[in-house]
């Protein structure tokens, strides 16, 4: 497995595709906007394949991890765990960073929480789909 910052952004969009419009039937137009520009992409790769991607922002003091996506034969491989901790690393590098934020579906929250990620705030609709904001606190 190896993962590492990308400017292949149509790999990493073809993995969300097959994860989030496919699977989860999340609408394309909720899925592609106009932030993939201003982001780092991490390409997730296994034997040379593109498995799973996330897409990072910085904005202000915050680090946002978003569009994480794990195909499904790589699920439960630590794959996932590998990419939000790379995500991490990423912004506790960045001058000025002092937490990274996502939005987890919440059925995912305990995965993010075994990383050290807290929820905070409401449950919300999200595409469809019931997520929960989750900090982490450098």
């Amino acid at each position: 497995m190896l993962i590492k910052p990308t400017t292949d952004i149509e790999t990493c969009r073809r993995l969300r595709r097959i994860v989030f419009i496919h699977e989860q039937g999340v609408p394309e137009a909720d899925e592609l906007d106009d932030l993939d520009g201003q982001a780092i992409h991490l390409l997730a790769t296994v034997d040379g394949v593109p498995t799973g991607s996330a897409r990072l922002i910085a904005m202000g003091e915050t680090g946002k991890i978003g569009r994480v996506c794990v195909l499904r034969d790589a699920r439960g491989t630590g794959l996932g765990a590998a990419l939000i901790r790379q995500a991490v690393e990423i912004f506790r590098t960045m001058p000025g960073i002092t937490r990274a934020k996502l939005g987890s579906q919440t059925h995912a929250i305990g995965f993010y929480e075994r990383l050290g990620f807290v929820t905070t705030g409401p449950q919300y609709d999200d595409a469809g789909i019931p997520h929960r904001d989750m900090v982490l606190t450098f």
